[in-house]
């Protein structure tokens, strides 16, 4: 048996292992697996995991997608001048092309395009129709496992989602799908569980929008109010009125919000930039 045959053939002979007998269904699978867990069996990111693969054929694409309200998306007629803070703002890699009506979505672009064309010097005209890709439409109720399956085969990882009458509901993309069965994918912008403000310039910081109002006030010198919200999350959306998107901008009394990192149920950190470099906070190694 070669190496890499092994893990995966100790973790299959693990799985059953850990399982008693025939299970009816899944609910009995899902009552052995846990069980399994408590005596050892099996690691609680490996239950997770797995619960996850047996769940997420009852979800569908309407209770993961990013909603029509929250997208960023790029109109057909931009140009390169245009479509350039577009994408460093919002940090995405693929953004759907709107036509004149937000209901006709003509296309995909893919950021890494209008960058090349910069990256070689950007003299020739931009024509956003000449590097479109084809867009590909979902209705809501489809399963979130066979949307998986339609992503690996056709090798698409964005997809618009329509409703009933073929109005744009929202987009979704191969990271939503698979983080319903592995969690929440975190790259290295976001911030470590432990460190709710992190300092990446004297003037820039990265902050958790679950940091407390009162941490916030004594790391940067302010006296927002935590009588309302206890998170600074709060005080934002406080501020908009909705729950901002990633790449949207605010301005909080002297400092500016960056929303760094959201999705359509929470705003996971910000950027924050101060007018004047700060000292490090007290106890901190200067």
């Amino acid at each position: 048996m070669s190496e890499a045959g092994r893990p995966a053939r100790s973790w299959l002979k693990r799985i059953s292992e850990a399982v008693s007998g025939e299970p009816q269904d899944r609910a009995e699978l899902i009552v052995q697996l846990r069980d399994a867990h408590r005596r050892g069996l099996v690691d609680a990111e490996a239950l997770a995991m797995l619960e996850g693969v047996l769940g997420v054929q009852d979800i569908q694409v309407r209770d993961i997608m990013v909603p029509r309200a929250q997208m960023v998306f790029v109109r057909r007629d931009d140009t390169a001048a245009t479509l350039l803070p577009i994408i460093l703002e919002s940090g995405h890699s693929r953004y759907p092309v709107m036509d004149e009506d937000r209901d006709d979505v003509v296309g995909i672009l893919l950021a890494k395009d209008v960058l090349r064309m910069f990256a070689e010097g950007g003299n020739r005209e931009f024509d956003i129709r000449e590097c479109m890709r084809t867009a590909v439409f979902v209705p809501e109720a489809k399963r979130v496992n066979v949307l998986l399956k339609e992503f690996r085969r056709n090798r698409n990882h964005m997809a618009v989602v329509v409703d009933e009458y073929g109005g744009v509901a929202g987009l979704v993309t191969i990271e939503d799908a698979i983080e319903q069965i592995i969690g929440e994918i975190d790259d290295e912008f976001d911030v470590d569980d432990d460190q709710n403000i992190r300092a990446e310039e004297p003037r820039s910081f990265l902050v958790r929008g679950a940091t407390p109002i009162d941490e916030f006030n004594e790391h940067f010198g302010t006296e927002l109010s935590d009588e309302e919200f206890d998170t600074i999350a709060g005080v934002v959306m406080k501020q908009l009125g909705r729950l901002p998107r990633r790449g949207e901008s605010l301005q909080v009394g002297d400092l500016e919000f960056r929303v760094f990192r959201a999705d359509r149920r929470r705003v996971d950190s910000f950027k924050v930039i101060s007018p004047v470099d700060l000292p490090p906070p007290a106890g901190t190694d200067s």
